[in-house]
């Protein structure tokens, strides 16, 4: 596993998000491990480039950050504020979740007269403090229409002492006004490598085992988010104790249906039979999986068929109705029914086939 930790980054593990350690015990790995600096954030280089310029000149743009889920972008913006603001972080920075605090409420009381405060106050350490403060808005795309559109005149009236960085990840939610005034930058899902590394990061400071395919299972389900997948390793160490995890586990733990039962599925529907059919869905769901969590597992199979199985009118007709008890689902629907109504089209549509 040494061989395997090269280029891993020693970032010290804290106990709090403030930087401090505190002594009421131990934190979730996810905050023990988040970056503190920016030199300490590993991918998004290209953004990391930008704000290590930004930090150089001592001042900076109002910025708004896209994309998956635990792809590091409120670490980033973090670490970048502590990094610019050093001891004064506290002073400087307000963090508000705008899915908590959307309303236009907020944004004329606590935005406002944050951002009408004078940025006073030197550094201990003597380093040079850029004369504004920060205001960070995560999940801003659940804020209303109406808060945006007070918000985007608070930007406008105290640029001078006040920067905005907005957070959310789907930046189609943000009125225009806003997105144009600010610099913009995509995160993209981790890649595989950087994940296997920071794993075995947090495994050695936890002196815990965690082999190469392990940390690749743990990477296929969280889909390339660190924060699922750092989590999901915290969950995992408390499951095994010590012993060494598998791949199996990390099914398991994240509830992650078994190809045999996708295949299985499959299997009855291709035999034109709705009876067992009827028991495969019911066979499912006694054994306590997501009916959404089948469904992606579903769809990847289908659509990963070779030509000579799945036909591309096939899988189009699956995929579409895939998506339509996907919806059905999500709206609060019934999920033996529903799992159901998508193996009679499965049915109907094999039998067409032969």
């Amino acid at each position: 596993m040494d061989a395997f930790l090269k280029g891993v980054k020693s970032v010290k593990p804290v106990q709090s998000g403030s930087g401090e350690k505190k002594k009421s015990g131990p934190v979730p790995w996810v905050e023990k491990y988040r970056p503190r600096t920016v030199d300490d954030v590993a991918a998004q280089e290209e953004v990391v480039a930008v704000m290590k310029n930004t930090l150089a000149g001592g001042d900076m743009p109002n910025v708004l950050f896209y994309g998956p889920p635990g792809t590091g972008k409120t670490s980033t913006i973090l670490a970048f504020a502590r990094d610019l603001f050093g001891d004064l972080f506290h002073r400087r920075v307000l963090e508000l979740n705008a899915s908590d605090e959307r309303g236009i409420q907020v944004v004329r009381e606590k935005i406002k007269n944050f951002a009408q405060l004078t940025a006073g106050g030197k550094r201990s350490d003597g380093k040079p403090c850029p004369p504004f403060k920060l205001i960070i808005l995560d999940e801003a795309d659940s804020m209303t229409n109406a808060a945006q559109a007070a918000l985007r005149r608070t930007m406008e009236k105290e640029s001078k002492a006040t920067r905005f960085c907005l957070i959310c990840n789907y930046v189609s939610r943000i009125i225009a006004p806003i997105t144009s005034r600010c610099a913009k930058f995509r995160f993209k899902p981790l890649g595989m490598d950087l994940v296997l590394d920071r794993l075995n990061f947090i495994a050695k400071e936890e002196s815990m085992d965690c082999s190469r395919e392990t940390g690749k299972r743990l990477h296929h389900v969280s889909e390339g988010d660190l924060r699922q997948a750092i989590t999901l390793f915290q969950s995992l160490s408390k499951l095994k104790s010590g012993k060494a995890i598998e791949p199996s586990d990390v099914d398991e733990v994240s509830g992650t249906v078994p190809t045999q039962i996708v295949a299985d599925f499959i299997a009855v529907c291709k035999r034109n039979s709705f009876e067992k059919m009827e028991l495969s869905v019911e066979d499912l769901l006694s054994k306590g999986f997501s009916g959404y969590q089948f469904l992606i597992q579903l769809h990847d199979w289908v659509v990963t068929m070779n030509e000579h199985e799945f036909s591309c009118g096939l899988k189009a007709t699956v995929t579409e109705k895939i998506a339509v008890v996907d919806h059905r689902l999500m709206a609060g629907g019934d999920e033996y029914l529903q799992l159901l109504d998508l193996g009679c089209v499965m049915i109907k549509a094999l039998s067409k086939r032969d």
